[in-house]
């Protein structure tokens, strides 16, 4: 067998453990300044620009990028690792991150298991490339708002329309919750062209004409997100900023929805993250801390137990619902991906409130880390498409009735 040159990442793999341990390498030489940068972040409502320019700087900008177009050729189940070690230093970073390689995954490697014609094949590919070059040499960063707050549907509820016209499209609607509002370089929304009943993905340039952010951004949590509100007023865009052909989306929502559980790493991480937290005050090892070790309380060492036995249910259901991911998932599979963003999302604020428990009033200050932990891990549960409510709905009917495959 021929050593793998591990100094070398073109050698590495995707989907092996050399590769994936590369990149939550990567990862993890940002984590001291991703972790003093989140405070800041958390107390202005403010857009990780450092950590997206250290992302540029060691390639994880392009992290979902196929290889043959420049980027690190991570799968999705490599990418989960990333973002969860993202999430572990800085949920909203992770979030955000995510938002960005979604599309990236959308368009790539979700994309090749598709039905396509060969002329929408040909064409998607001379779109794509030019995509990927935006963001391997441009280093353009892309969000992709699709809420509407209309229905929480992944194809339903979308009332943002695109008006056919020479060239392209005129597109205009609104968009809630537009994580990246004023960092991305392009808000990829979805849309309809009257008369259609297919979704089109189409890239808004954040500098166009009749695009506008509006409504301030105060929420509880994850507010380095910065996901205000996305107005579009008869916006152009090019023919050649339609990410995937049309009713492609559709195709992909249906056929390969693991991609709804995207979200829930930066939640696995953050779990991740309120641990060491713990496990630092604990041991007496907590910067700003009052208190010294408290490792040997028997009623601390219970609640320690409990938040590791949490934190190891959400990391295996995750990992065996990602890894084990195929195109069209019957619906026995399905229940597996459900039960994984339900308890991956329920098991992040079960986590942090264990945490402030045992770690008593002092973690309540906003000095201390686990304040902040604690406010993000609540909003979880609340993601669209496949909050904890939809998950839990969908499991109440899983193998009860006879119509197939939920929606």
């Amino acid at each position: 067998m021929t050593a793998v040159d591990l100094s070398d990442p073109s050698a590495l793999a995707p989907g092996t453990r050399e590769f994936r341990d590369h990149l939550v390498g990567l990862v993890r030489e940002m984590a001291p300044r991703m972790r003093e940068r989140a405070v800041v972040y958390d107390r202005q409502a403010s857009f990780p620009f450092e950590n997206f320019a250290d992302f540029r700087a060691n390639g994880l900008l392009a992290v979902c990028v196929p290889r043959r177009y420049g980027g690190l050729g991570a799968t999705y189940a490599d990418y989960v690792r990333v973002s969860e070690e993202i999430g572990r230093s800085c949920g909203a970073t992770g979030l955000t991150f995510n938002m960005h390689n979604a599309t990236m995954l959308w368009t790539g490697q979700v994309a090749d298991l598709l039905d396509l014609s060969p002329a929408e094949r040909e064409r998607h590919e001379a779109i794509r490339s030019e995509m990927y070059r935006g963001v391997v040499t441009d280093g353009a960063i892309h969000s992709q708002p699709f809420s509407e707050g209309l229905a929480a549907g992944a194809t339903t509820g979308v009332a943002t329309r695109a008006v056919p016209v020479d060239g392209g499209w005129l597109v205009t609607g609104r968009k809630i919750f537009a994580s990246l509002s004023g960092a991305a370089t392009f808000y990829n929304v979805t849309c309809q062209v009257p008369g259609e009943d297919v979704i089109r993905l189409l890239g808004v340039p954040s500098d166009a004409d009749g695009v506008e952010i509006v409504d301030d951004w105060d929420p509880l949590g994850m507010r380095g997100t910065v996901s205000r509100t996305l107005l579009m007023t008869d916006v152009f865009v090019p023919h050649t900023n339609e990410w995937m052909p049309a009713g492609t989306y559709n195709q992909a929502a249906l056929r390969y929805p693991w991609l709804f559980l995207s979200l829930c790493p930066s939640y696995l991480g953050l779990t991740g993250g309120i641990l060491d937290t713990t496990a630092a005050y604990l041991r007496g090892e907590l910067p700003g801390q009052v208190a010294g070790s408290r490792r040997d309380h028997p009623i601390k060492q219970i609640g320690w137990a409990q938040m590791q036995l949490k934190h190891q249910q959400s990391q295996a259901l995750l990992y065996r619902a990602i890894d084990e991911a195929t195109i069209d998932p019957t619906e026995a599979e399905l229940v597996t991906g459900w039960a994984a963003a339900a308890t991956v999302m329920e098991h992040a604020a079960e986590v942090a409130s264990l945490a402030i428990r045992v770690c008593g009033g002092q973690s309540m200050q906003k000095t201390m880390p686990l304040e902040r932990m604690y406010r993000d891990a609540r909003l979880g549960s609340t993601m669209l498409p496949w909050s904890a409510e939809v998950c839990t709905e969908r499991l109440g009917r899983a193998r009860l009735y006879d119509d197939g495959a939920q929606q």
